[in-house]
């Protein structure tokens, strides 16, 4: 990992020298302007990193039950999770030391060569067992442990790179357009998957999920390193028991995320086979649905969040994301399951901005990525809890589905309660400036 990632780091040095020191020029001036060339590239290369990883998400637990072991459906995304949380302890560390450009690549790198593994787990034969277990089955459950790695990665260094590109009083306005070329790739890539699998197979979905993180990261590498300090990774960089790992300034939006992640968490593992229920043939449809709903949130909710302040943003879509919940747990048919889908997928759209804005307001001066990987643990903790709970009391049984919508939902309605009760003691930098204008 420090090779691949020292040698990040000198190509972006080399191949973004000059258009860095333009970057830091502007900066400096008060002449930076939200939509740059840089802004268009990190937002395009965005759309197919999601894509690339989020098309296959909806078409996994179909693979993994031809494998023969759908009752570990639930690891799908818990082990995702659990690759991705574990990056965030140097990820961070890395893109305030180093810069953003080595996390970026390696996050990207990493969902490029994934697409790859999935056809090799494909083409291991049957009979090829290992404590009882498809061999199949266990190179899968760690692929996914490695694949959890990008977004451990190019997230965290992405928003660190924006909020250096962005003026201040812009940045939940950038943020949700950051949000928003994130949901395209998740709104275009699951429905693109599942025609694939449907239509092709599941290695032409691969093969494709592979071309987009190529893509993808051949669009990151004409982006310039904004770390003034940029240097090459270096091995204590990569020490988890040396220096700061975590930044708690951040603490307050990273538990205002909880309820949204295990919600998520749990959306993942059981919507493939909930849609399934209803009727619905291209089961990446659904998530379109969802993420087209959280788009049009998104276009919105980060520049309301910077006039009305984070905290009653995140209050807003903490109510929306119980309704919900709770809705899906009753929807018995298309229409209904659409409708409170729409609802879930607004809830997404108006928290994750704010609470992307919330964490850079309060990291401590120069540790935003360090903060806003601190918040991602958050996410990362929230989504695997979700789908490993969920998938362990779903295991194929599709009358269970309903109740465990119902959990999230009481889990959101718990945290918007003790946001509401506590709002004006949390801490939040935008709405006291807000306020006091």
């Amino acid at each position: 990992m420090p090779i691949i990632l020292s040698l990040g780091i000198a190509w972006s040095q080399y191949k973004g020298g000059y258009l860095c020191s333009q970057v830091t020029k502007k900066a400096a001036s008060g002449n930076t302007t939200m939509f740059s060339p840089q802004f268009w590239v990190l937002c395009s290369s965005t759309v197919l990193f999601m894509a690339s990883f989020g098309m296959i998400m909806p078409e996994l637990p179909g693979f993994l039950t031809e494998l023969g072991r759908p009752d570990l459906i639930g690891w799908i995304v818990g082990l995702f999770t659990v690759g991705a949380f574990l990056s965030r302890f140097v990820s961070g560390r890395i893109a305030d030391r180093a810069g953003r450009m080595p996390v970026m690549l390696f996050g990207t790198w990493v969902t490029t060569l994934a697409g790859l593994g999935y056809i090799g787990v494909g083409a291991i034969t049957e009979q090829a067992v290992w404590s009882g277990v498809p061999v199949a089955v266990w190179v899968f459950l760690t692929l996914r442990l490695l694949h959890g790695m990008s977004t451990g990665f190019r997230p965290t260094g992405t928003t660190a790179f924006l909020t250096d590109i962005t003026p201040l009083n812009r940045r939940g306005e950038a943020l949700g357009y950051l949000g928003v070329a994130g949901n395209a790739g998740m709104a275009g890539g699951p429905a693109i998957g599942s025609w694939l699998t449907v239509e092709y197979g599941y290695n032409a979905m691969f093969i494709v999920s592979t071309l987009f993180g190529l893509v993808a990261l051949l669009m990151t590498l004409r982006l310039p390193e904004t770390l003034p300090q940029g240097r090459r990774v270096k091995w204590p960089d990569l020490h988890v028991w040396k220096g700061d790992v975590l930044d708690l300034s951040s603490w307050p939006a990273a538990l205002g995320l909880l309820p949204v992640a295990f919600a998520f968490g749990t959306f993942l593992t059981i919507s493939p086979d909930y849609v399934g229920s209803l009727g619905y043939v291209y089961k990446g449809s659904f998530n379109t649905i969802i993420v087209i709903a959280s788009i049009s949130m998104r276009l919105i909710a980060g520049r309301a969040s910077d006039r009305r302040g984070r905290v009653p943003l995140v209050l807003i879509g903490g109510a929306l994301l119980a309704v919900g919940m709770f809705g899906l747990s009753v929807a018995e048919t298309k229409s209904m399951a659409a409708f409170f889908g729409v609802i879930y997928g607004m809830s997404i759209g108006i928290n994750m901005p704010a609470i992307m804005a919330w964490t850079a307001d309060l990291a401590r001066p120069g540790k935003v990525a360090l903060a806003l990987g601190t918040m991602l643990m958050s996410l990362e903790v929230g989504i695997g809890v979700g789908a490993v709970f969920s998938g362990y009391q779903f295991q194929g049984n599709v009358a269970v589905i309903s109740s465990l919508y119902a959990i999230a939902g009481w889990f959101g309605l718990f945290g918007f309660t003790v946001l509401w009760l506590f709002r004006n003691r949390v801490p939040d930098p935008q709405g006291e400036i807000v306020n006091s204008a």
